[in-house]
């Protein structure tokens, strides 16, 4: 592909000049000195959830773009632009389809794809490298894909969390010995990937033992449990903190709460999350302020440090504990359904932060975040998050009015919209106020319609409360 040289990008080049910096472009034995910066782009979003319609939908209104893709995408995102048929891990056929489509930006939803190293993948190859790829290097991935490793780059950098062990089968009477020094409740962490599923929480000490030797002895967890992090039990709210960086500057992101559970009054089994809410009110300029310096600088040093490559987000899942905040987790993108607060409320050209963040100038780029409250209700389906059934006919979309609705698991088969996962349909609106944004989003939640369809009636109801409180 070298020989066909500059030749292909010529068309491209015409297109996109923009005053930035001289780039000296040899072409037909003629040098030819233009200033080249990204007009207009053609982007590439790997993902088929609701965080990556949230990010089709901003990226879609930027000015910037040129041509949007999604791999897979949903019902939703092929409102916002093209779905591609390639699974986000299928790094080949991404090469190709990248490289016949003039993609100058892939930007990186989920977690699989940046933990298996789609961003090594792409600075090794000669056609890739200088594609721009928002998610960290497979090093940075191990924050989230590795528990016991994230533990141990939080004491390696004095990050305030909690006390842990981490246990092998191999080690697994030590690991139940260890248990008997904590208090209950007990908190149990698979090690590796377990699509939201690998954390239990038991309350009593048998229970905490019997799960400990699932896990390790007989693999509850697949792989992802061949080492199981033992942690302190933390009492407080958790929220979630985001963390745009270039690798040298950040943003800090409006924080979210979301609701993992699937019953409410936040009761029976973990969800990939039921709703959330941002802002949060108990999070407040002075707390986030801890989080900034005690957590977030460290954290971005630390991977420096480490000649750790972060191009991306960090999601820092935090425990308030009387007004101190503790990490109980890194993520190394965007939360869901966190993004379908987060984003809504930042007014900044999407595209422009990312091409920032691809060039290491996101300290010339201001964030204009919106002041409203954005709250966000998952439809889900019936039976989830255990066996559940897909294929139900979804009616009314069109009749919803005063929110966003983002699809999560759907597909389009002919004129019909159907359910194709646990988590289907987010339904995003805006308020002056948690209690006006919420009532919006409960009111479409009623008028969406499907087979067996659930959603939590009382998301925000905890934080209204702390909303009404004086400062």
């Amino acid at each position: 592909m070298q020989n066909e040289g500059v030749a292909p990008y010529i068309p491209r080049i015409e297109q996109k000049i923009a005053v930035q910096s001289p780039t000296v472009i040899s072409h037909r034995n003629a040098q030819i000195k233009i200033y080249i910066t990204f007009v207009s782009m053609n982007v590439l979003i790997l993902g088929n959830g609701g965080r990556e319609h949230a990010f089709a939908y901003k990226i879609s209104q930027s000015k910037k773009l040129s041509n949007l893709y999604i791999a897979p995408g949903n019902a939703g995102t092929a409102l916002c632009g093209t779905n591609v048929a390639i699974a986000a891990t299928d790094f080949e056929a991404i090469k190709n389809f990248v490289w016949k489509t003039d993609i100058d930006m892939v930007v990186v939803g989920p977690e699989d794809p940046l933990v298996n190293g789609i961003y090594d993948f792409f600075k090794a190859d000669e056609v890739l490298k200088d594609i721009a790829i928002i998610g960290p290097s497979k090093a940075g991935a191990q924050l989230e894909g590795s528990k016991d490793f994230s533990k141990e780059f939080m004491i390696r950098h004095n990050i305030p969390t909690a006390r842990y062990q981490t246990f092998t089968a191999a080690t697994l009477q030590e690991g139940l010995k260890f248990l008997e020094t904590l208090s209950p409740p007990y908190v149990l962490k698979a090690d590796g990937l377990a699509a939201g599923k690998g954390v239990v929480i038991p309350e009593t000490l048998a229970e905490a033992k019997k799960e400990l030797t699932e896990m390790l002895a007989n693999a509850k967890f697949g792989s992802a449990s061949a080492k199981v992090v033992i942690e302190e039990f933390l009492k407080g709210i958790e929220l979630s903190v985001f963390v745009l960086t270039d690798g040298q500057h950040y943003k800090i992101l409006p924080a979210a709460k979301d609701y993992k559970r699937i019953g409410e009054g936040d009761v029976g089994l973990n969800t990939g999350g039921m709703g959330a809410v941002s802002p949060v009110p108990f999070a407040d300029a002075a707390f986030i302020k801890k989080v900034e310096e005690r957590i977030a600088i460290p954290t971005l040093k630390g991977l420096q440090q480490e000649n750790i490559i972060y191009k991306g987000f960090i999601f820092i899942g935090l425990m308030n504990c009387g007004g101190e905040p503790y990490v109980i987790e890194y993520n190394c993108r965007m939360g869901d359904p966190e993004t379908e607060v987060v984003l809504p409320r930042i007014k900044t050209d999407l595209l422009e932060l990312f091409e920032a963040v691809a060039n290491e100038k996101l300290n010339t780029i201001d964030l204009e975040i919106d002041e409203r409250v954005a709250t966000t209700v998952m439809l889900v389906s019936g039976g989830y998050p255990e066996d559940y059934e897909k294929n139900k006919v979804i009616s009314n979309l069109d009749k919803t009015k005063d929110s966003i609705v983002f699809h999560a698991g759907t597909k389009q088969e002919g004129d019909h919209v159907l359910t194709n996962g646990g988590r289907v349909i987010a339904i995003t609106s805006f308020g002056n106020t948690m209690e006006e944004a919420i009532t919006k989003s409960m009111k479409n939640a009623e008028i969406i319609s499907y087979d067996k369809k659930y959603y939590r009636k009382d998301i925000g109801k905890d934080l209204m409360k702390l909303e009404k409180q004086p400062n």
